[in-house]
């Protein structure tokens, strides 16, 4: 089956109900498309011809469970998430832009006094640029505060799921609801189809490649994988970078070693993805 996670989710509960097995086929290569051409007979012979030919073997995620229920409430809180950051840019831009009798009583302010402000202005009757500015902060504020409203929502149903789900993850320095329900939504509710820690880490693109040269010998990391996954990694070292004395001990030898920072954060990813793995597994 192709696409088990989308429009296939309904076909693959029906065949699991019915204790068949399945198995996840990748998309067919671009260039063997453009050769062979596009139909759904014809994608349907590459997908058999893959599974036979053992290219494809994985096994989709069971979608049934707890981690199904943590990746549902996180789809709802990340768009919350980007719509409320384009709403405070907006109010920053306005505010730039406002005549001075509204931008001198918001100057001072924090970004939340700032909001709470806006979202009080009584404008009047629009009779001049200073009235229409501030009906337009108010727009901006009361939608921040709304979408506020539906991200602290998700959080708290988040916070005792992911916890159920993985309290020795939680427990990781620098590791917290979001970037543990993040690992969670990547490892599925079936982690059990991941073969290794090392496959865990290429699907969350912590992997590293070779990518040598002549007298040059160096690695970088894989660039496929859950991007998501590996930005949740990404924000978990950094934590540990300042926060964790282990962690700030290696960045320090493996800087006299003479690695970059971008080598050194490579390898605390790709550390902190086998660390993770057994607690995500168990």
């Amino acid at each position: 089956m192709e696409g088990s996670g989308s429009f296939g989710a309904g076909l693959l509960r029906f065949l699991a109900e019915y204790g068949l097995a399945v198995v996840e086929v990748d998309r067919p290569d671009r260039s063997a498309r453009r050769r062979n051409g596009k139909s759904d007979p014809l994608d349907a012979k590459s997908a058999a011809r893959a599974v036979l030919s053992g290219r494809a073997s994985g096994t989709p995620k069971t979608r049934d469970a707890q981690v199904e229920m943590i990746r549902v409430l996180r789809v709802a809180r990340r768009s919350a998430m980007k719509a409320r950051i384009q709403a405070g840019a907006q109010i920053d831009a306005v505010i730039v832009s406002a005549p001075e009798s509204v931008r001198a009583g918001l100057r001072k302010l924090t970004p939340r006094q700032r909001i709470r402000a806006c979202a009080a202005f009584r404008p009047g009757t629009l009779d001049d640029t200073a009235a229409a500015t501030k009906t337009a902060l108010r727009s901006l504020a009361r939608r921040w505060q709304a979408l506020q409203a539906d991200i602290d929502d998700p959080d708290a149903q988040l916070t005792p799921l992911v916890t159920a789900a993985a309290p020795r993850l939680i427990a990781l320095p620098g590791v917290g609801v979001d970037t543990a329900g993040q690992l969670l939504v990547t490892a599925g509710d079936n982690p059990s189809r991941l073969r290794s820690e090392r496959s865990f880490a290429r699907l969350c693109g912590a992997a590293p490649i070779p990518v040598s040269s002549g007298r040059t010998d160096r690695h970088r990391l894989h660039r496929g994988g859950d991007r998501n996954a590996n930005s949740a990694l990404w924000r978990i070292t950094l934590v540990r970078m300042h926060c964790h004395q282990p962690t700030k001990d290696y960045v320090a030898r493996r800087t006299a070693e003479g690695k970059t920072k971008t080598e050194i954060l490579r390898c605390l990813k790709r550390n902190i993805a086998r660390e993770a793995f057994p607690l995500l597994t168990s």
